[in-house]
């Protein structure tokens, strides 16, 4: 007779050390994990293996992941498993899908999918290019429908689509269009995230078609209102000439705006990064901004010209969240670097700013309850819990045996009455915070002369005097961006406010 074996598959969702030593977790954490997700909704697509050891894979799993638990199960797994240079076609495969009782560990009930990997650009900074590569590859409508049919199945209809470009999505529009048929014919109450570029309200209809399929937040990889950096950057898709007509649009359908900033790009100084936040808190129309140190993330074109140039790195890979400072920068010293990326926070969030945020909020149709939740974990996780808000969440979760390996074990009286007084003055802070906020919102909301507000950001483009703004003018990129802008005007006979 052979003894029965019982196999299980551990997924983990893998985090990294604060500062202190300890595992940041939390007990509602702020955004969902696709790469989860994604391994769950293939493992669960499969019915008998078994788990003889450990070995390291490569690539993406659509395809591949069977093989390798089958490999398991006979006890012969292969050292690795290397399919890098091999991506897969997504369509008809596995979709990303959780049980109800992983996705509510997450703030909002929210889900996540890919409808599509891989991004044509080539900015230096990011990883997206050698990970996923640029060739495109997208799931199909159908993919979609089914995953959105499988969630709202178990009561989840809020979705973050994780593409670094819904905007280059070949599939967008038929996409939008079975989203539109499944709110609005299927009563499917659908709340979504998306990420874009700063061209993408050039492409017809994308912007009203994202709006009534329920995008409700928009994320946009701004990275910096300075071309020089841009074009170190290899950012070159990102016109500032275009920022204010890009914004504009989706702040008319009530979306909220998100933007990440970099801070650490070669033109950057203490000063000018304060400047240029002064600049997007009077011109541009952006409701939040996530600030992120330029790190050279290993593989990253960054971190291969760096280490080919035998160039100083951050040896510790916990370093490489985008929060620290992982290598030299040639006008700022690394504790100038650190402190004006936590200053950042606190020029951008200062009480004044976020009652203008408000303002403009209620003036845009945005809805301001759900800004306001938005709101709080920006203006205060960096300096509360010394984390990004996106590493954010609710009630902040440590035990003494999470310490990492190196560091001494705390002792039980030190650190217990600790946690709890610094649980219970940043909560003090947070009341403080979310009360200011929604005494402002019950204020405004209460002015009848709120959707008449108006100021710099909001003033619609096509005034030439927008050729003026410091946005334009500021900087030698900026000023360059404006002369070849006005040239183009020239050969076209039109003036600089219609070409911009």
């Amino acid at each position: 007779m052979t003894a029965k074996r019982r196999f299980q598959l551990v997924l983990i969702k893998p985090s990294h050390y604060d500062d202190d030593g300890y595992v940041i977790r939390w007990w509602r954490a702020m955004i969902p994990s696709n790469s989860l997700a994604a391994i769950y909704g293939i493992a669960a697509d499969l019915d008998t293996c078994r788990d003889m050891g450990i070995a390291m894979f490569a690539g993406e799993a659509e395809g591949r992941f069977d093989t390798v638990l089958r490999d398991a199960a006979d006890g012969r797994l292969a050292p690795l498993y290397d399919f890098m240079k091999d991506l897969p076609g997504i369509e008809g495969t596995p979709v990303p899908f959780l049980p109800k009782r992983y996705v509510a560990r997450t703030l909002g009930l929210s889900a996540s999918f890919d409808a599509g990997r891989g991004c044509p650009y080539q900015c230096s900074f990011c990883t997206i290019i050698n990970v996923q590569g640029r060739k495109s590859r997208f799931r199909s409508a159908d993919d979609v429908e089914h995953l959105v049919r499988l969630n709202w199945a178990q009561g989840i209809h809020k979705f973050f689509i994780t593409d670094d470009n819904f905007a280059r999505n070949q599939e967008w529009e038929e996409i939008f269009d079975r989203l539109i048929e499944l709110r609005e014919k299927g009563g499917i109450p659908l709340g979504l995230m998306i990420q874009v570029d700063t061209l993408c309200h050039k492409i017809e209809n994308f912007i009203t078609k994202a709006k009534r399929a329920g995008v409700t937040r928009v994320f946009i990889g701004l990275e910096n209102i300075n071309p020089d950096n841009l074009t170190a950057a290899k950012k070159r898709q990102n016109k500032i000439t275009e920022y204010r007509k890009m914004l504009l649009a989706w702040k008319a359908q009530g979306i909220i705006t998100l933007a990440g900033y970099i801070l650490g790009f070669p033109a950057d100084t203490p000063d000018s990064i304060r400047r240029d936040i002064a600049i997007m808190q009077r011109e541009l129309p952006l409701d939040v901004i996530e600030f992120f140190c330029l790190t050279p993330l290993p593989g990253s074109e960054d971190h291969q010209i760096l280490w080919r140039k035998d160039v100083p790195m951050e040896p510790e890979l916990n370093a490489y969240d985008v929060e620290h400072v992982c290598t030299a920068h040639a006008k700022m010293t690394k504790a100038e670097w650190v402190a004006i990326y936590r200053e950042a926070w606190s020029l951008y969030y200062t009480p004044k700013h976020m009652k203008t945020l408000l303002r403009r909020a209620a003036a845009t149709g945005v809805p301001m309850g759900s800004f306001v939740k938005l709101l709080v974990p920006f203006a205060t996780m960096v300096r509360l819990e010394n984390v990004h808000p996106l590493q954010s969440g609710v009630l902040r979760l440590k035990h003494p045996s999470e310490r990492r390996p190196g560091l001494p074990r705390e002792r039980v009286w030190v650190f217990w009455p600790r946690f709890v007084w610094e649980t219970l003055y940043k909560h003090v802070i947070l009341a403080g915070v979310i009360t200011r906020l929604l005494v402002l919102k019950i204020f405004i909301a209460c002015d009848p002369h709120a959707r008449a507000y108006t100021d710099g950001a909001l003033a619609p483009v096509g005034d030439d005097n927008d050729a003026t703004l410091d946005l334009l003018t500021k900087t030698a990129g900026a000023s360059a961006a404006i002369a070849h802008i006005k040239k183009v005007a020239e050969l076209t006979r039109g003036s600089p406010a219609q070409v911009m």
